[in-house]
């Protein structure tokens, strides 16, 4: 006997509620599955791909998630295979099979992911303007040096120096403030 749930007028097939559930947790750690990602696959076009093909693998497999686990571990499982995947395609992939098991091994959770974003997001507010500026190019905008030089009619060269010293300051802050905080 069919009931309301297996035959929904909405168009939502039979189980739409754990794929909705599913996917309302990726969307919301989907910066920290972007940021595994990128961690293996540092091309910002490449991990967008990827981070893609998870969404639509984890939405695919939503029954086979257990309310409950650790969300972050399995779609930075699924993310894995998907770099796999995309390394068997690529004509020369940057790491091997190996070397990306071989990071992969210890999966942090999200709790990791949290204290870095934390520390993060506080030690970006301490950046000089110009300095957050550059940054919020590069990462936010995604831009490429020789864009930004173009935008802010710098020279190239400068901006990578510039951004290079930004990036060792938030480093530098980020873990100054999780050891602070015994992180």
């Amino acid at each position: 006997m069919m009931t309301d749930a297996d035959n929904p007028t909405d168009g939502t097939p039979a189980g739409g509620d754990a794929t909705m559930r599913v996917q309302q947790l990726f969307v919301r750690h989907q910066g920290i599955v972007k940021a595994f990602i990128l961690s293996l696959q540092p091309g910002f076009a490449d991990a967008d791909d990827v981070l893609q093909e998870t969404f639509l693998v984890v939405t695919r497999r939503a029954a086979d998630f257990r309310e409950g686990t650790n969300f972050v571990a399995w779609a930075c499982s699924i993310a894995r295979l998907k770099l796999f995947e995309a390394r068997r395609k690529a004509t020369s992939p940057a790491l091997s099979e190996a070397a990306l098991n071989a990071l992969c091994d210890d999966t942090p959770d999200d709790s990791f992911f949290q204290a870095r974003l934390g520390a993060l997001r506080e030690c970006l507010q301490t950046l000089a303007p110009r300095a957050k500026e550059l940054v919020w190019l590069r990462y936010h905008s995604e831009l490429a040096s020789q864009e930004i030089a173009d935008r802010l009619a710098w020279k190239e060269p400068a901006v990578r120096v510039a951004l290079s010293k930004a990036r060792v300051f938030l480093r530098e802050c980020v873990q100054g403030r999780l050891a602070k905080g015994g992180a």
